[in-house]
């Protein structure tokens, strides 16, 4: 078995050179794979540019004539994603590093967001100080900042390509921690600051039912973690109290998780509750980065780096007919539990955004559309226990009955 080490050779090689020696001095086995298109590479690779386009749905001799850095870019991104999958398939592989700009990590990165959690990934980038969103994705990749351009060796980058080695090579050979022996079924759930004690009443009450609990900040890259995990079929079930996300998506703030968001576990068929969590609000940044398109509606300072911009009626009922079309197209066990007093802390009686009519739009569009998805209206706060224990008890039941059986109607109790 042997760590793939990707690099473009016609403008990396010195430098893959000697990180691939260094990892070579550290009792590494190494294969150098060159992912280079258009110019000559400057040492030999272990996987030719040939071999590793050949993987690719686009010929390299077709690529060299185009001349196209884009197209070339694209072609490795999608070999390097094939290469990696198959040689961990056949138990050839111990972990990829890759080393470059802004392409060399765009294919390299490719190879790792191909590999399932815990097999060792680690990039040298100089896009690693930045938004690293595009290239990690939902993986588990270490990206380390190269500080200067990965354009020659210098005292910093040597410094830099020697402690990529040297922790790559930890990865790889040191022992890992003994296997977690928790084999109890894990819920996916999701929270925000302002749902913290539904969910955390809920984590403990599904703990006491035997289960065990991931918890997803819903900031964008926390709710696209989970639905990328829920289709790599991870859980056992699905309490996604807070659907904020979704607010972001359709008003456009910061925090959106993509229009994807909340279909993962309908599509998997998998038991899931479904409530509206913190969709009383938009996130931005600083009180001055809110785009002035919004001027003159009601914000609410979270703290000096976010402001909460509250949703509007028309807004609310737009979001009630997403969330009520999406659950009513789960395949799966489905529940929509409605907290009929308000959605966050700051929704509720004497807080800032307390806006019964919007409460009502929401709550009216998405019992209209959710089709005979089973619907419970709780007289009670988002964050009052009772609410909280209505949504987990109704997920166990759901993870407990029949995998045929889905539930329908509207129940128009306390939900307690």
């Amino acid at each position: 078995m042997s760590v793939l080490l990707l690099a473009t050779l016609d403008t990396k090689g010195t430098e893959t050179a000697f990180l691939r020696d260094r990892l070579v001095e550290l009792g590494v086995d190494v294969r150098v794979v060159d992912t280079g298109c258009l110019a000559a590479a400057s040492i030999a690779a272990d996987i030719s540019r040939e071999k590793f386009y050949s993987f690719s749905s686009t010929p390299l001799t077709k690529l060299q004539e185009a001349a196209d850095r884009g197209q070339a870019i694209t072609a490795a991104a999608e070999a390097a994603g094939v290469l990696a999958a198959r040689e961990l398939a056949a138990g050839r592989l111990l972990g990829v590093i890759g080393i470059g700009g802004s392409a060399g990590t765009t294919i390299a990165t490719s190879a790792m967001r191909a590999l399932p959690l815990g097999v060792p990934k680690l990039m040298v980038s100089t896009l690693a100080s930045g938004q690293v969103r595009p290239w990690v994705g939902d993986a588990d990749v270490l990206m380390l900042n190269s500080v200067v351009d990965i354009a020659g060796l210098n005292r910093i980058s040597r410094g830099v390509l020697d402690t990529a080695a040297r922790a790559m090579a930890g990865l790889v050979t040191l022992d890992p921690a003994p296997p977690a022996t928790d084999s109890r079924p894990m819920v996916a759930a999701t929270m925000f600051g302002v749902t913290t004690p539904c969910v955390e009443r809920a984590r403990q009450r599904l703990e006491e039912a035997g289960y065990e609990v991931l918890v997803f900040h819903a900031t964008g890259n926390g709710g696209q973690a989970m639905e990328t995990l829920i289709a790599e079929d991870f859980f056992s079930g699905v309490l996604d109290i807070t659907t904020t996300e979704l607010a972001d998506e359709l008003v456009g703030g910061i925090l959106s998780a993509g229009p994807d968001r909340l279909t993962a576990a309908g599509r998997a068929g998998i038991p899931q509750v479904i409530s509206v969590g913190a969709t009383d609000m938009v996130n931005f940044g600083t009180r001055d980065s809110v785009p002035a398109e919004f001027s003159g509606r009601l914000f609410y300072e979270h703290n000096p780096t976010v402001t909460l911009m509250r949703t509007t009626v028309e807004e609310n009922r737009r979001l009630g007919e997403e969330i009520g079309q999406k659950a009513a197209a789960a395949t799966g066990p489905t529940a929509v539990v409605l907290p009929m007093l308000g959605v966050s802390a700051i929704d509720h009686r004497g807080q800032p955004f307390d806006d019964p009519r919007a409460r009502t739009a929401l709550f009216t569009a998405l019992n209209r559309h959710c089709g005979d998805v089973e619907l419970i209206e709780s007289a009670h706060h988002i964050n009052d226990p009772e609410f909280a224990d209505a949504a987990a008890d109704r997920l166990v039941a759901l993870m407990n009955a029949p995998e045929d059986q889905r539930p329908g109607g509207v129940d128009h109790g306390t939900g307690s």
